[in-house]
């Protein structure tokens, strides 16, 4: 569940507004962006993967509300940390290769 946007980070480009699948965001005009319907968050990760400054984190557990510390998460790497370990964005290494799913799709592939 979406946990936290940081205000230091967050640059207003409002793109976890634009691909949350379940409205979960909301636009504030001259300002940035609020988890305005926490509750709907199904922990897809989208947030997180299009933020351009890492200024989201969704917690892996999706069924409850669990209290973050920014600083801690800071210190601990998991800020974009997601995005990190798939290798999606510049200068990073994608995993979809060793990926289980990747690598029984390409298998069906290489069948027909």
């Amino acid at each position: 569940m979406i946990e936290l946007l940081s205000k230091d980070r967050c640059i207003s480009c409002n793109q976890c507004v634009s691909v949350c699948p379940t409205n979960v965001f909301e636009s504030v005009a001259g300002d940035i962006p609020v988890i305005a319907r926490q509750s709907d968050c199904q922990s897809c990760f989208m947030c997180e993967l299009y933020c351009p400054t890492d200024a989201l984190y969704v917690s892996p557990v999706a069924e409850q509300t669990i209290a973050v510390n920014e600083g801690e998460l800071v210190q601990e790497g998991l800020l974009g940390s997601y995005k990190e370990n798939i290798g999606w964005g510049k200068g990073r290494v994608s995993t979809a290769s060793s990926d289980g799913s990747y690598i029984i799709f390409q298998r069906m592939r290489a069948s027909h």
